[in-house]
């Protein structure tokens, strides 16, 4: 594929092999997958952003062969970026009236139920709480800088 390299296919191909064995081993994937599929080729794209390009919320209307996914994946790549630190910095600052870097776990808890791919409150919970940020005043470029490095992370959970 153009603008993909060898071993980026590759590395595409083996994820994709791994969910079509999950799948029955009939080298297909169904498009419900697609979400989870990419993650683990280390893309993060929103659940809006697959569902723009093909992954499909009801499990068994599609199935995807690998160079019908490689085209799907490739969309997605080059689509616009995910939201970046700087992004994420400005949606940040403009909560911090005195320009300290920091902000109240409330005022964490109010970004992330607004805006973006909302969160709930007990995923906001989990998220709080998994990076240790439960109570008191958080020092938000931290917080930031801790967020993309878990999904980065997870991204390449279990693999």
């Amino acid at each position: 594929m153009a603008n993909l390299s060898k071993a980026e296919v590759d590395d595409v191909r083996e994820v994709f092999e791994v969910f079509d064995f999950w799948d029955g081993c009939d080298g297909m994937v169904d498009a419900s997958r697609v979400p989870d599929l990419l993650r683990c080729t280390g893309l993060n794209p929103t659940n809006a952003c697959c569902l723009r390009n093909g992954a499909l919320t009801a499990a068994g209307e599609v199935q995807y062969t690998f160079e019908e996914f490689l085209s799907v994946y490739q969309a997605i790549k080059y689509e616009s970026l995910p939201p970046l630190k700087d992004q994420f910095m400005q949606v940040f600052r403009s909560y911090d009236r005195e320009s300290q870097g920091i902000l109240t776990v409330a005022q964490i808890r109010h970004i992330l139920g607004t805006f973006g791919e909302r969160l709930n409150e007990e995923e906001t919970d989990r998220v709080l709480k998994q990076l240790g940020y439960q109570h008191g005043i958080v020092k938000y470029e931290e917080f930031i800088d801790c967020i993309l490095e878990e999904t980065t992370e997870s991204a390449f959970s279990g693999y």
